[in-house]
């Protein structure tokens, strides 16, 4: 648990009807905006964008930056990327530390046409920082390959166990989101928490990017709420092929996990799940 995580602060507690209040110390999520920068064009001629500003939890904030930009189909290939950095030009105090600047490779133009979030974006839900309900589907999303049957239901089963075991915030407070990208053979891969559920799965998915091993084709993505089509879409332009939720996912990310061949599985707790897509990478 990072020191910029949480915070203390002091309480009233109840307890009971008839007992009286008493001092007490509680441990809350720290939430921060983080702004990201990006650099790019030919040299000589490069231009600065703010392209988001959104409300995280501090922590891997260039893995959140990275995998921002993949989600949004800014950035494709790893070449595309040459510097990734907190940015050290910051004109207030309280920017130290919360702007990330990433510069792509001279020549690329990124479309960021699309982008509707030079402004304030809440941290719960993606979608609604947009301009433009329409601007949701302007995402390339690939169609993926068609799997093969690797995950048991036992395997699924317990994953929501395995994955509490790395969320060291949420045990001390019980107000963050995590995912969880995990092999078939149980290993976690990477484990990331955020007051923003689309933020942690932007931070798995920029850990991802950045990791000299080839990414895992079996690999499941596992959300500690709902899916939403936001959620979805992420996984997909990642080429994540399984994702599974704990709580529900909403009828347009069910629409979108089938037409992508995305496998989707919902309610995965308590020993059970609901398959709403991709049946055919799960032994049953």
């Amino acid at each position: 648990m990072g020191e910029a995580s949480v915070r203390p602060i002091q309480i009233l507690r109840v307890e009971g009807e008839q007992a009286p209040a008493h001092p007490a110390e509680d441990l809350l999520v720290e939430e921060e905006p983080l702004e990201i920068r990006l650099g790019f064009g030919p040299a000589g001629q490069r231009e600065q964008k703010r392209i988001s500003v959104t409300m995280r939890t501090p922590g891997h904030d260039l893995e959140l930056a990275l995998g921002f930009l993949i989600g949004e189909g800014i950035v494709r290939y790893p070449g595309e990327v040459t510097h990734l950095d907190h940015c050290r030009n910051v004109r207030q105090p309280e920017e130290v530390g919360n702007v990330v600047k990433v510069e792509l490779a001279d020549g690329i133009l990124p479309e960021i046409d699309h982008l509707q979030r030079n402004f304030y974006m809440t941290s719960s839900c993606g979608v609604c920082g947009k301009g433009s309900i329409e601007a949701i589907s302007q995402v390339s999303c690939p169609v993926l390959p068609v799997g093969a049957p690797v995950w048991t239901p036992a395997m699924v089963h317990g994953l929501p166990d395995r994955a509490r075991g790395t969320q060291t915030i949420f045990r001390h407070t019980g107000g963050i989101h995590a995912a969880t990208l995990c092999r078939s053979d149980g290993e976690i891969l990477y484990s990331r928490e955020d007051v923003g559920r689309h933020n942690a799965v932007d931070k798995v998915v920029g850990a991802r990017w950045l990791s000299p091993s080839p990414p895992d084709p079996d690999a499941l993505l596992l959300v500690s709420g709902r899916a939403g089509f936001e959620l979805v879409q992420k996984a997909i332009v990642a080429g994540i092929a399984l994702m599974a939720a704990v709580g529900a996912p909403s009828s347009l990310a069910v629409d979108l996990a089938r037409e992508h061949n995305l496998t989707l599985l919902g309610f995965v707790r308590n020993q059970r799940f609901n398959v709403y897509s991709g049946a055919e990478r799960l032994a049953l």
